[in-house]
């Protein structure tokens, strides 16, 4: 639903139980020409400024001061009464002034503008009647005495709205100064666990792969089945050290990590068993069904399956020889034999 219709909704029943009043209680008060001429001319001119308070708060006050007091004095001067309600809009738009009339030069000058208009009014009614019973007084003082009460109330609910709005303010940039805190934090603590990794693990990861590749460099020196041993260890020293070396970096910065590799599947068999088997190992595969509409969560888990099978293998090489992992769109069987070889 649209925004502005509860707002209009709210200045039609705003409407209604302001100007309402004063017609109902005027047929106990006047019922004559005049008086319902002019209440009903003050009703309608009520209705303008009502529905323009918010965008003119100091100009609705005035115009309907005015209007107010050009009702009296005309009702008067015909010798006529109107109902004392009348005043109500009057306390309305006063408590709108108090609220929304955020210039206090606007609101003095308005006050200054219906004061000069009152003492002009009281004096035009005099002029115009002649009788006590239709001349205003103290019954017009007594009747605009409280109003100074609702401009009042309306300054007091602009002043708790500011201070509410004051508050939320302070309470999102403290949330903000937190979040900022904590993503502080947080990096702090990922750039120290990268330099810790980095001294420990990286400088480890790097005189293995050094001692493997000075071993290559004697491989003359070496029988067949060494050569294939520290080959496939060098290869794979290289690969950790750069794996390492992006998950330091993410560490580090994230928004600096480089791009993710596609997470290995099914279509990646041939080339792991292809490393065990350049290990010395013997391993067979054999699959079944279409293993390209196997969901890729779970080629990922049959690749690791399948991993970690084979590496079982090689620590127990020297007391197993089969290892059997089952999927439920392919068997893969890997077979691992122990080597002539002392390392298997």
């Amino acid at each position: 639903m649209d925004g502005r219709w509860p707002r209009w909704g709210a200045d039609a029943g705003l409407v209604v139980l302001t100007l309402l009043p004063p017609l109902l209680s005027q047929p106990y008060v006047d019922t004559s020409g005049p008086a319902w001429a002019s209440l009903t001319v003050y009703e309608a001119v009520g209705v303008v400024v009502l529905l323009l308070r918010r965008r003119l708060p100091v100009t609705a006050f005035v115009v309907a001061f005015a209007a107010l007091l050009a009702a009296l004095v005309g009702s008067a001067g015909a010798g006529a009464k109107l109902s004392p309600l009348v005043f109500l809009p009057l306390a309305v738009l006063l408590y709108n002034l108090g609220n929304l009339g955020t210039s206090w030069r606007r609101t003095v000058s308005a006050v200054l503008g219906v004061t000069v208009l009152n003492v002009a009014g009281l004096w035009l009614n005099r002029m115009t009647t002649e009788s006590g019973d239709f001349q205003g007084g103290l019954d017009v003082l007594a009747a605009l005495a409280p109003m100074p009460l609702a401009w009042a109330m309306g300054f007091a609910a602009r002043t708790r709205q500011e201070l509410l709005a004051a508050a939320e303010r302070r309470a999102a940039d403290a949330r903000r100064a937190q979040i900022l805190e904590t993503a502080q934090a947080t990096q702090r603590e990922r750039t120290r666990i990268a330099g810790e990794m980095h001294d420990v693990v990286a400088h480890s990861l790097t005189l293995l792969v050094v001692h493997a590749e000075t071993l290559r460099a004697r491989g003359g020196e070496l029988p067949d089945w060494a050569r294939a041993q520290v080959d496939g260890l060098a290869a794979a020293g290289r690969q950790s050290s750069g794996e390492l070396r992006d998950l330091l970096r993410m560490l580090r910065d994230p928004a600096d990590a480089v791009p993710l590799q596609p997470m290995p599947g099914l279509g990646e068999l041939d080339a792991l068993l292809d490393s065990h088997r350049a290990a010395g190992g013997t391993v067979e595969l054999a699959t079944g069904g279409a293993l390209e509409s196997v969901p890729g969560p779970v080629q990922l888990a049959a690749y690791r399956v399948v991993q970690e099978a084979l590496v079982n293998a090689r620590r127990a090489a020297a007391t197993a020889n089969k290892a059997l992992v089952e999927a439920a769109t392919c068997q893969m069987l890997g077979k691992a034999q122990p080597s002539d070889s002392p390392a298997g």
